[in-house]
């Protein structure tokens, strides 16, 4: 028996009817981008048209003064907020958002740290260069080998998320003969202001310890030789605006910190929110980083325990805002909704291969012609790929000009965290390439994928096929 299909609403009611359908948010595009004389979309200075004939669509562009100045923002505000309660704080980028060596070089030379969760992801950060004592590693399930890697190159923190994984390193580190700094992953019972999948904290999930169990796992950690437990650590979601989540985590933190006593450190994670369309508004990450930590000075006051040393990870809001996606329009549809109302569907040659977030968790997006304005009043649109789901929607909701084309040259912002990081070959599509735009210039960062790479790997190829029994 089908279900009956939910009815949607023709458009949300946080989406406005542009005045102009050219215009760009400035909050949803990276700094330097606008468009010329031409009415083309430039990006670090580099007209979107002239990327696209020299890359191909779909393509992802990286702003990398964009990407260094929110690491260099962000670090700034976390290590004021801290210095005025007479502590430091640690920024790690958090690099399952966005992962190459090229911006692992990037945040590195504006201070931050990096987070990995993967041995994949620890090797990507070590090839780039990076320092392995300001690299920490998180992960619900790290295999031995990438245990016993982490505790190989000196490592500087593992983040440990279970009695399995504390035993293992344990046992790692005694072999070795070393001692491991850890932190424990703590469950803070935060709920997060964010869909399901993106809350990380709550109770009833795979990741980390709870706060009633934390001071007996901390008394396993200190009880191995190998072992040094340096702090803990909570994550409560991503996405989020605001800083009452992240004050009452920390309250919740700080208790258990004090239960357990001489603990140097106290990570709170990340998750801090970006627009990703015109009706978006962030905190600004000054009031984060203020906020945040004034809560955690207030609770240890209560205390009447020192402030400890701070440390987070965002990912998402270093990067987000400097991607943005270009494609190529190659048909458009209107569809008839009811009520006198229309909706036109515009494909794309890219699609939930290049950006699973909106199928995943519905996450919103907006699109500009990239290529071109127009004076034709703006249409419903939504913006879909080429594959075979109807949930292949890579812009749900927004206003274009009405005479949206096959051939124009579509640019979709805020694709820079968690675009590239979870793209697929889907219905055997390559991955596109990523370029990195700075003063007018544009380099590859990582190379596009050919139909002989997604071939290569197909061990059929060559072998001699047995005939009709």
């Amino acid at each position: 028996m089908s279900a009956v299909p939910s009815p949607r609403t023709a458009a949300p009611s946080w989406l406005r009817i542009p005045d102009d359908a050219n215009a760009l948010a400035r909050a949803v595009w990276p700094t330097g981008s606008g468009r010329g004389d031409d009415g083309v979309i430039r990006i670090g200075g580099v007209p979107a048209t002239a990327l696209a004939e020299q890359y191909g669509t779909p393509l992802y562009v990286l702003d990398e003064d964009d990407v260094r100045a929110h690491a260099r923002r962000t670090l700034g505000a976390f290590r004021d907020a801290a210095a005025a309660h007479g502590v430091q704080a640690r920024v790690y980028y958090a690099g399952k958002a966005f992962l190459s060596t090229e911006v692992v070089r990037w945040v590195t030379e504006e201070g931050l740290a990096v987070d990995v969760c993967s041995g994949g992801e620890l090797a990507v950060a070590l090839r780039a260069g990076a320092d392995p004592s300001r690299l920490g590693f998180h992960g619900n399930n790290k295999s031995v080998t990438e245990l016993e890697n982490a505790v190989d190159v000196a490592i500087g923190s593992v983040v440990v998320d279970s009695i399995v994984e504390l035993d293992r390193l344990a046992a790692i580190a005694e072999r070795r003969g070393v001692v491991q700094p850890v932190l424990l992953r703590v469950n803070s019972g935060v709920h997060a202001e964010t869909h399901d999948f993106l809350a990380t904290a709550h109770e009833d999930q795979k990741f980390g310890f709870t706060l009633q169990d934390a001071p007996a796992i901390a008394a396993r950690v200190r009880a191995a030789s190998g072992l040094q437990l340096v702090g803990l650590h909570c994550h409560i979601g991503s996405q989020i605006f605001g800083t009452a989540g992240f004050r009452e985590s920390a309250a919740r933190l700080v208790e258990v910190h004090a239960a357990i006593g001489d603990l140097p450190v106290l990570n709170l994670g990340g998750g801090f929110g970006i627009a990703y369309t015109s009706a978006d508004d962030p905190t600004p990450i000054e009031e984060l980083a203020a906020g945040i930590v004034d809560a955690v000075a207030g609770e240890c006051a209560r205390r009447g325990i020192p402030v400890p040393h701070l440390a987070f990870e965002p990912g998402r809001a270093i990067v987000g805002q400097a991607g943005v996606t270009l494609y190529e329009v190659g048909t458009t549809k209107s569809v008839e909704l009811g009520e006198g109302a229309t909706r036109l569907y515009v494909s794309v040659d890219g699609g939930m291969s290049d950006n699973a977030r909106p199928a995943l968790y519905g996450a919103q997006f907006s699109a500009r012609i990239a290529s071109r304005t127009s004076d034709d009043a703006p249409a419903l649109v939504r913006v879909v790929g080429k594959h075979c789901e109807s949930g292949d929607i890579v812009v749900d909701h927004e206003y274009l000009p009405a005479d949206v084309s096959p051939g124009d040259l579509l640019a979709v912002p805020a694709t820079g965290a968690y675009c590239f990081s979870l793209a697929s070959n889907y219905n055997y599509v390559p991955r596109p390439p990523v370029v990195a735009v700075r003063g007018g210039r544009a380099r590859i960062i990582v190379r596009g994928e050919t139909i002989d790479d997604l071939l290569s790997r197909d061990a059929g190829i060559g072998t001699p096929t047995k005939g009709n029994v």
